[in-house]
């Protein structure tokens, strides 16, 4: 069975001109219509990317991109796993020389993890005992840091294929997973990641999840019947995490099949526990849904896609401030494929080029750190400026969490608290502005605070 999650949305080719937000790259590719299909940043510095034929979707390509440079210079490459008909799944990298990829036969599935060490010169299979059964399917990899990594695919009898690695990939060890819903399988490229925490999701709805670096997971329910439309056919989703805690789901409503899917309708759902419940969904009808990346650490994103009236398409981008409830645009005009962010002022979206010099991914000029909430009306935040109590009242009297982050995004401060007034100590933090996230089971909301 054929499980490449279900992508709805447009691949057809359109180079337009863009804002000043965005800063035109080219990624180096030598043939024309090369769109971008993952980015991963590693640092400021360190950016990859895969590509795949925007001109004709069905061919495939096991190229990519890289950049050490900030994006000044780009350096193309192939991704040689020994088999030309295996489709690369998804790449992971820990540093501008060391990363990985899966890579499946679309037919027959199978396939593995395949690593470089010397920036894509040449790739090496690991784990090559893996992914061998008659219902194997590799369907992704992810590398907490340069040691410990995991491969994931679907159920051999009663759990998912799960390999883990402590020493780069030299080594692989079976996980145990929890035992699977009868009927259930995976979606290449179906999970999310922040921290030591990872979430893979699945065709019956469920999401498996860890937090110590793959060693242990247990399964969750989703507010959705499939993430792939692979069983229920109407049935779509993606999921999205900023940190260990809160994220979102994307879901689809999907009418027809194959070539004929298309979205009648989305809704989307939160979590404020890791996903271990979600709020009631609500509709979401903006456009922002082919690719969505928070500044991790914080409820601010950044989203692509696009608005069809009639016969006319309308691509856009944009930043929401407030966990996707509200968006504001940055541009419109350009189609871009895929969007990923390091931090607040550090981010790439993937285009499609024309040549080697020209187009094919943009990088965030912008500083959306300074966009943020400077009032709340669910809680009161006082003093502010402060020195060294903040005190945080809820209106609503809920259980809240709480987390400081720096302009660039990084967390500084987390914990939940009780009641409807508690302090929080951040004499310790250096003077400058920080974003406070407030979170109940009903509202989350970002607030601005002076440190003096």
């Amino acid at each position: 069975m054929k499980k490449i999650l279900l992508a709805l949305c447009f691949v057809s080719v359109s180079i337009a001109s863009h804002a000043q937000t965005w800063s035109e790259q080219a990624t180096g590719f030598s043939t024309p219509t090369r769109g971008l299909s993952e980015i991963k940043i590693v640092d400021a510095n360190t950016v990859w990317a895969t590509a795949y034929d925007g001109a004709t979707t069905t061919n495939n390509i096991q190229e990519f991109t890289r950049t050490i440079d900030g994006g000044a210079n780009w350096i193309t490459g192939t991704i040689n796993v020994g088999n030309t008909a295996f489709q690369i799944g998804n790449l992971t990298a820990v540093s501008a020389t060391n990363a990985w990829v899966s890579a499946f036969n679309t037919t027959t599935g199978g396939g593995g993890v395949w690593n470089t060490t010397d920036g894509g010169a040449t790739w090496n299979q690991q784990n090559a005992t893996g992914f061998t059964g008659a219902s194997s399917w590799c369907d992704g990899v992810h590398f907490f840091d340069a040691n410990i990594g995991i491969a994931f695919g679907d159920p051999l009898t009663t759990q998912f294929e799960v390999y883990r690695t402590t020493d780069g990939g030299a080594n692989w060890t079976t996980v145990s997973t929890p035992t699977i819903t009868t009927g259930d399988y995976g979606y290449s490229g179906s999970f999310a990641t922040y921290g030591d925490s990872m979430w893979f999701t699945t065709a019956k709805g469920k999401i498996y999840r860890t937090t110590d670096k793959g060693a242990t997971w247990v399964k969750l329910n989703s507010p959705i019947a499939d993430f792939g439309a692979g069983l229920t056919t109407t049935s779509s989703g993606k999921l999205y995490f900023s940190d260990t805690n809160n994220g979102i789901i994307i879901g689809s409503t999907i009418s027809g099949t194959g070539t004929t899917a298309t979205v009648t309708g989305r809704t989307i759902y939160r979590t404020t526990n890791g996903g271990t419940t979600w709020s009631a969904g609500v509709a979401y009808t903006q456009p922002y849904n082919s690719s969505i990346a928070y500044v991790p650490g914080t409820l601010i994103l950044v989203g692509i896609g696009a608005t069809v009236s009639g016969t006319t398409t309308t691509y856009s981008s944009a930043y929401s401030l407030d966990n996707a409830a509200t968006w504001t645009q940055i541009d419109s005009g350009t189609q871009r494929t895929v969007v990923a962010v390091l931090d607040g002022t550090t981010a790439w979206a993937g285009g499609f080029n024309s040549d080697p010099f020209t187009k094919g991914i943009y990088k965030l000029s912008a500083n959306l750190s300074k966009q943020i909430f400077t009032s709340s009306k669910n809680f009161i935040v006082a003093p502010n400026p402060v020195s060294s109590v903040l005190t945080i009242s809820s209106t609503n009297g809920n259980d809240y969490s709480i987390k400081v982050a720096d302009l660039s995004g990084k967390i500084v401060i987390e914990k939940s608290l009780n009641g409807f007034e508690n302090n929080v100590d951040v004499s310790s933090l250096t003077t400058g502005a920080y974003l406070v996230t407030l979170s109940t089971d009903k509202a989350t909301e970002t607030i601005k605070i002076l440190k003096n």
